[in-house]
């Protein structure tokens, strides 16, 4: 309110004194005379003020014009100016729109449409780092793969985009399945980029499928060290790099470097299982049983396995019967419960040739949670009491549809391996392979009940000979043996201890 109350008394005073200078102006005398080549001009007091204003605008037209011609000249000569400026605003606004399109048709899987709108945006914008990016993905999505590699190659010699362009090509030599060209590219992107997860990731995979364990297990330290990779995980990567170099130290005969090595395995990761392994038989090789025993008891602890109670016992390996069994009690005591506890010591019993107690070691396994190897086990524990062929021949004939129990079995594709590997063989994914059941779809034995009627007729066949013994009470333990034997094609799980 104020403010309008000033402006109005500004606006009539400025009013006033216009009104007064020109009233002053109307009542002097005299005026200013101009001579102009030879005639002479006379202009009163207010004429001549109309006059002096004229002739300031007559100025200011001209130096327009002349600004005008200077600027249309400079243009004509390629100089920036405010006419060029303008177009190149212009232009630079086109090739904005088109690149915006370009995207939009990019993300709507119009591949075509997406290159057609880049290259009119590279035509407006000159603008190489933006519109090639755009070309190549779209190239990639219309399945114009050469026109992507080239754009790529392009990216790749502009320091600016260089990373985008090897990645870019890394990709395709993945997708060509040329992993020798791919892993080039991943170590060149990995030196430009090495805080970028997936490159890290393709470098690993790649690294591991070469078996270049030395250099995994860098990048595995580079993912750490960028936040890329949880500590825990790490150690369990690093474990697994560290006993596969291990094992490919023991290929080259170099006993001393494969027992380090799997003993940092080991270390890493005491529940790694073939870590636990490899590094208790290179303790046994090196005549250093006591840390074997501890160290495959510690194993067995985090997680009972066969491979496990396989290398416990060939710490003595010309122990007889019974005390193997003592010796596998200390072993055992912690994990009772366990399925492969109770297989383990129905093994051993059997082994000696103590049938009931076997069968009190195996308790209700076989029926409550059966597999191959339990039941397979109740059949040798039947044979092995007296039991008719008719109820061998049933557990066998179970035997054959029941799981196999536990394998080794890829997370990421459920492939069932025959042992242990870094890397799936089905989906070469890192470190994806567990001990565990497989699914309900995948547990039938290989070959399933056509194999039953080969399992039945080597019982009968044998029949005669079963009846004598029963004649004499005695029992056979070579058949014993014979029924507690896997299949041939079974894994290395199953075998005996």
């Amino acid at each position: 309110m104020l403010w309008s109350l000033i402006k109005i008394i500004l606006f009539v005073a400025a009013v006033a004194a216009l009104a007064l200078g020109a009233g002053y102006l109307l009542e002097s005398e005299g005026g200013v005379q101009v001579t102009v080549m030879g005639s002479e001009y006379t202009f009163g007091p207010l004429q001549s003020v109309i006059a002096v204003l004229a002739f300031v605008v007559a100025v200011w037209i001209l130096l327009k014009l002349l600004s005008l011609l200077m600027a249309t000249w400079r243009f004509l000569n390629g100089d920036e100016t405010a006419l060029s400026r303008y177009f190149d605003r212009n232009r630079e606004r086109k090739g904005f729109e088109a690149l915006s399109e370009g995207l939009m048709a990019l993300a709507s899987g119009e591949g075509r449409v997406a290159m057609s709108k880049a290259a009119k945006a590279d035509r407006y914008l000159n603008k190489p780092e933006l519109t090639n990016l755009l070309t190549a993905q779209a190239a990639e999505m219309a399945g114009d793969r050469r026109k992507a590699e080239e754009t790529y190659k392009k990216l790749v010699a502009n320091s600016a985009t260089r990373f985008v362009g090897v990645r870019g090509i890394m990709r395709q030599r993945l997708e060509d399945g040329d992993t020798d060209t791919a892993l080039a590219l991943a170590e060149k992107a990995f030196a430009i980029k090495p805080k970028h997860e997936e490159v890290q990731d393709v470098l690993l995979k790649l690294q591991a499928q070469k078996e270049d364990w030395a250099g995994a297990r860098q990048t595995l330290s580079a993912k750490l060290k960028h936040g890329s990779l949880p500590r825990d995980v790490h150690r369990r990567r690093d474990a697994v790099l560290a006993l596969s170099e291990a094992k490919s130290i023991l290929s080259d005969e170099s006993p001393i470097e494969m027992r380090e090595k799997a003993i940092e395995a080991n270390k890493l990761s005491p529940d790694l299982v073939p870590a636990a392994v490899m590094a208790g038989r290179s303790y046994i090789a090196h005549g250093k049983p006591k840390l074997a025993t501890r160290l495959l008891k510690k194993a067995w602890e985090a997680q009972p396995h066969p491979d496990l109670a396989a290398a416990y016992a060939e710490i003595e390996p010309d122990e007889t019967p019974q005390q193997r069994i003592k010796r596998f009690t200390l072993l055992t005591r912690s994990t009772l419960n366990h399925a492969e506890t109770k297989m383990l010591m129905a093994e051993l019993h059997i082994a000696n040739e103590d049938f009931p107690e076997a069968r009190r070691a195996l308790g209700d396994l076989a029926t409550s949670d059966p597999t191959a190897r339990s039941v397979t086990l109740m059949a040798a524990i039947e044979r092995g009491e007296g039991a008719d062929d008719s109820v061998v021949r049933g557990w066998l004939a179970r035997a054959v549809t029941v799981s196999r129990g536990p394998q080794w079995i890829c997370d990421n594709c459920q492939h069932i391996h025959a042992e242990w590997a870094p890397i799936c063989e089905n989906c070469e994914s890192f470190d994806t392979l567990e001990w565990k059941r497989p699914p309900e779809a995948e547990m039938a034995m290989p070959g399933g009940v056509q194999m039953l009627p080969l399992i039945v007729g080597a019982l009968e066949d044998n029949s005669a000979a079963d009846k004598g013994d029963e004649a004499t009470g005695e029992t056979d333990v070579e058949d014993v043996e014979l029924v507690t034997d896997p299949p041939e094609n079974a894994p290395d799980e199953n075998a005996k201890v």
